[in-house]
């Protein structure tokens, strides 16, 4: 790069002020409509059955090109796009199902039994062999498509970003505002605070009590290679002499290190988190401190974002990244919380409890039956079992209903969804202290902003997920169950899911190749297009080919 374009790439992404938060939720509609649609053409004509070449390509233009061209080229009418992709998923929703579109069988294999034999005494002879071995974290579907479109967004904005295809308006804001590149990076905080619970649970579950020591010590070795990668981007971006705007970490911080030490931060409070009722209230309450340490400590919030970088002090170097660790560790404690209550399978009655109801109901029908038969032969003449033949009874009427149980994960959203939304409008909106949301300090406004728009987004996929394939967690076959979620799942964003970290890397990577072989802000509409479209394809093929050859990179 000469010295005049790379002032003029700084330039480019330095003193934005960003756009509005309902264009934001709006353009991001893209993923939840997406999967949507995506939805419909499963169970509707059974599009996605077998995945083939046709199928990867729809998959990749519906769970990727959707969100990139509504970021670029539908930008400024995204309601257009979304109209495009609603109408006809419409339509084709209120279709009838395509012959092979059907679930597998919706029933478990005690409710079959006992309604083709029609006794109670059938469902009795098949308690023992009903033992619900599933597991009780389940893979939710709408988990995986959350977590993959947030990946997709991230990984198509930071190339993206460097084409004037890009507004400006959803670029990183300089000190205070909204955009949506500052929502991606919290985003993708919080979600690592979903994945982290995950492992919190089987812990509870498995009563397997690791000591502090232990876990502080397996924490460390999760955040060693994260540190070294933000070690090799500090290193080749100095090299390199690649654009880079130091007011958003600082002169050495990079992401990867605020990434690398949420893992060793939790593990110090682990004695304290494992008697908090409440992990979401804690994630408040530490965004609340934070704020107010911002707003008591005279000169704090000048200091974080106006006073000069004194050579040879670290702290003053690279306080953005310091500081703003406070906020994102509340964040990821908020994604903790959330995935505490989601990721559990929703309580059911057990096995036995469910069995017993449905023979209760079963006896008092039958009885009912015979009493109402023999009033009735009274009165005709007839004899009872002549009533009785006229009106066999159907034991499906007393099953009706089973495992038509109230669905706790939609519960759970739709309370940190309101709680969120709450301390955002009251953070952001001018009451109370009048915050406004910064990313670079990542105070209180910004936290709750942040929480408040990921448990709605969860909401959504939840809401298409319970909509569309209702029969996903009722069978007690875990064989059935596991073809359930893979047949619910899309392909593309399943291997996103899969390896987010890796995948996230490979865009990083890719990025500084594409941004040192092309001066990207000089780039038209349509070749930008052509570039970002190719990219992605690259980044989405990577990932899709770890996933069918069963690779996990964890790092």
């Amino acid at each position: 790069m000469t010295p005049e374009y790379k002032a003029e790439k700084l330039a480019s992404v330095s003193d934005l002020q960003g756009g509005g938060i309902w264009e934001i939720n709006l353009l991001t509609l893209a993923a939840p409509i997406s999967v949507f649609v995506w939805s419909v053409l499963q169970t509707r004509q059974a599009f996605f059955k077998p995945y083939n070449l046709t199928a990867y390509i729809t998959d990749f233009i519906l769970q990727c090109c959707m969100i990139l061209f509504a970021t670029t080229i539908y930008a400024d009418q995204p309601q257009t796009l979304l109209g495009l992709l609603l109408v006809p998923a419409i339509a084709v929703y209120l279709q009838p199902k395509a012959a092979d579109a059907s679930e597998p069988s919706a029933e478990s294999s005690d409710t079959k039994v006992a309604v083709s034999n029609g006794t109670a005494d059938a469902t009795a002879s098949r308690d023992e062999e009903l033992v619900d071995d599933r597991s009780p974290l389940p893979v939710k579907p709408f988990i995986t498509s959350y977590r993959g479109a947030m990946m997709i967004i991230t990984c198509a904005s930071i190339l993206a970003v460097d084409f004037p295809v890009f507004p400006r308006r959803f670029a990183k804001t300089e000190n205070f505002g909204t955009s949506l590149m500052d929502l991606g990076v919290g985003s993708f905080v919080f979600a690592a605070g979903i994945v982290a619970a995950r492992q919190h649970l089987k812990d509870q579950l498995m009563a397997s009590h690791v000591s502090f020591f232990n876990g502080l010590k397996t924490s460390l070795r999760h955040a060693l290679p994260l540190f070294a990668l933000g070690l090799v981007r500090l290193a080749s971006v100095k090299s390199l002499d690649y654009t880079e705007h130091i007011s958003e970490y600082g002169v050495h911080w990079n992401f990867f290190f605020t990434l690398a030490l949420l893992s060793p931060t939790t593990a110090l409070l682990q004695p304290i988190l494992r008697r908090i009722p409440s992990i979401g209230t804690l994630a408040f309450c530490i965004a609340i401190g934070y704020e107010i340490y911002l707003y008591l400590t005279p000169g704090m919030k000048a200091y974080i974002l106006l006073s000069d970088r004194i050579p040879g002090d670290f702290l003053s170097q690279n306080r953005e990244g310091i500081y703003s660790f406070i906020g994102y560790f509340a964040i990821f404690l908020g994604g903790f919380g959330v995935g505490e209550g989601i990721l559990p399978r929703d309580q059911e009655p057990s096995t036995e409890t469910t069995l017993q109801q449905a023979k209760r109901q079963m006896q008092e029908q039958k009885d009912s039956m015979d009493e109402d038969a023999e009033w009735l032969a009274s009165v005709l003449g007839q004899s009872p079992d002549q009533i009785a033949a006229k009106k066999p009874w159907a034991p499906d009427e007393a099953l009706r209903g089973l495992g038509t149980l109230p669905k706790l994960a939609v519960i759970h959203l739709a309370k940190w969804s309101a709680l969120w939304f709450i301390f955002s409008t009251w953070a952001m909106w001018h009451y109370g202290p009048r915050l406004f949301v910064s990313r670079r300090m990542a105070n209180l406004a910004y936290v709750c902003w942040v929480c408040a728009f990921n448990t709605a987004q969860l909401l959504l996929f939840c809401g298409v997920e319970m909509l569309m394939f209702p029969q996903l967690y009722r069978s007690r076959d875990k064989v059935v169950e596991k073809t359930r979620i893979e047949e619910a799942t899309s392909k593309v964003l399943a291997a996103f899911n899969r390896n987010g970290l890796v995948v996230f890397l490979l865009a990083n990577l890719l990025t500084g190749a594409v941004n040192l072989s092309v001066k990207t802000w000089h780039v038209g509409d349509i070749e930008a297009m052509v570039w970002l479209v190719g990219y992605v394809g690259v980044v989405c093929g990577t990932s899709i080919m770890l996933d069918q050859y069963g690779v996990s990179i964890k790092l």
